[in-house]
């Protein structure tokens, strides 16, 4: 790692942080479960959405997040529960509202002196939000 950043990347950064709501849910599923919201919140998910002009400001990135929330809302859970079954069955943005909190950074800064590695997790086409184009 360098002392100063090699330079930025032309995206920004969504985080979504764990709501109250979200562990209730967990918790039902997993009787078993000890988590706290603590754990939760100890290594949250990170997005890299696209560094684009119309993504000005904090809330027309919550239009831009909440317009892609049913793909975003599965993959937080599949983080979680693998079993699909267990997933509450009607979720809507309002859901997601209530279980997510949105974290928004406008700048990324490459710290490394290594080459990016790209590795893909899902075809394109089992995605509910799309895929930029290569």
């Amino acid at each position: 790692m360098q002392k100063e950043p090699r330079f930025s990347l032309n995206r920004s950064l969504v985080i979504l942080r764990h709501k109250p709501p979200f562990l209730a849910w967990l918790t039902s599923v997993d009787a078993d479960s000890s988590l706290t919201f603590a754990d939760l919140e100890d290594d949250s998910d990170a997005f890299l959405i696209p560094d684009e002009q119309f993504l000005e400001s904090e809330s027309d990135v919550q239009k831009w997040v909440e317009q892609r929330w049913a793909g975003l809302f599965e993959h937080m859970l599949s983080n979680w529960i693998a079993d699909q079954d267990l997933w509450p069955q009607k979720r809507t943005l309002e859901m997601f509202r209530k279980w997510f909190a949105i974290e928004f950074h406008s700048m990324v800064w490459d710290l490394a002196v290594t080459e990016f590695e790209v590795e893909e997790w899902f075809e394109p086409k089992n995605l509910s939000y799309p895929i930029p184009p290569a």
